[in-house]
């Protein structure tokens, strides 16, 4: 029977695995992170690291898991540029994207999507000094990602971002059974809007993230849930502990305790 495991490693970190063993890890921020438990130095298999933009707590140690593992990076084409600063060579190890652009890497199919978030690139990941009077970085954008295994499972990561309408699209055209958000509602979206965009995306499962007291962005999951329940009934609301894995089977999941 086709499944997707889902494994929440912290903030806004993930891991996925396939029914083929394909393992992607998504926005993967570790070894600084204050909420996650895993290390780089555990990591043993990947295949695929995505990262969505370059702030530090997305793309973190992404690169860092690429040289370890011999996964290929996927991002936008300016983040791939930084990626290749790091060994990773552009079109073999960095795999560049934009929006409305899909790559396949063994049974993924891998979709960038938009996102609207302030952008500029992890300062320690940028090789060589700044440019004079330069603040900043840019990394090009931010984006979602939607991910369609072969299995038929979909998986739609929002990333950093506020509301937008075309969620409604993005449901339409991908058919997501599984949608995580950010709920923290100070950089991101708050749970009014997230389960607003649930309602957009009508998935099985919506999988909150980005949100809690270590990282100063408290949010009321029950209120997330009770909102997501009046606006899209069929879809239920995941809230995760680090550490635990989310099992899709077909059309039903559960919670590793």
């Amino acid at each position: 029977m086709a499944k997707v495991k889902v494994t929440f490693l912290g903030h806004a970190s993930f891991k996925f695995e396939s029914d083929k063993g394909t393992i992607v890890y998504f926005d993967t921020w570790l070894d600084d992170n204050p909420t996650a438990t895993a290390k780089v130095s555990q990591i043993r298999k990947a295949d695929i690291v995505i990262a969505t933009h370059g702030h530090n707590d997305h793309v973190g140690d992404s690169f860092a898991i690429c040289k370890r593992t011999k996964a290929k990076f996927v991002g936008n084409y300016e983040m791939c540029l930084i990626a290749e600063q790091h060994g990773l060579k552009m079109g073999s190890r960095s795999l560049p994207m934009n929006p409305g652009g899909t790559i396949k890497v063994k049974d993924v199919s891998i979709t960038m999507v938009q996102a609207f978030h302030s952008l500029s690139m992890s300062p320690e990941l940028v090789k060589g000094p700044p440019a004079e009077a330069d603040y900043f970085r840019p990394d090009s954008g931010v984006n979602g990602f939607v991910l369609a295994f072969d299995n038929g499972i979909t998986i739609y990561d929002t990333a950093d971002t506020c509301l937008f309408s075309d969620m409604q699209l993005i449901g339409q055209m991908y058919g997501p059974q599984i949608a995580i958000m950010p709920v923290g509602g100070k950089f991101t979206m708050d749970i009014r809007a997230a389960a607003r965009a649930a309602s957009f995306i009508r998935p099985d499962v919506v999988i909150p993230c980005h949100y809690g007291k270590t990282m100063g962005q408290p949010a009321d999951i029950d209120g997330l849930a009770k909102g997501v329940r009046f606006l899209s009934p069929n879809t239920e609301v995941a809230a995760m502990k680090v550490g635990q894995t989310l099992t899709y089977t077909s059309s039903s999941f559960n919670v590793s305790r």
